[in-house]
């Protein structure tokens, strides 16, 4: 039987740069953070990553989590 352990995380800022002048699509732009504790909450997360737009000269559009595992057989 196989067992997925959390092993890293990683927390990427989505930043809205404006809008593309010849498609008016919205340009993102990403900022990410790696090292995270893999036993942060979402709500940590997200406290976290409001403090650091606040930061940022580009509006925060979306908070993403991005968790890593390790396979093994057990």
């Amino acid at each position: 039987m196989a067992v997925a352990q959390k092993v890293g995380s990683r927390l990427t800022l989505i930043l809205d740069d404006g809008d593309d002048m010849m498609t008016g699509e919205t340009i993102f732009k990403s900022k990410s953070f790696n090292n995270v504790k893999p036993e942060a909450t979402a709500d940590q997360l997200f406290t976290i990553a409001a403090a650091l737009a606040e930061l940022q000269e580009r509006p925060l559009y979306n908070v993403e989590r991005t968790d890593d595992y390790e396979i093994t057989q057990q």
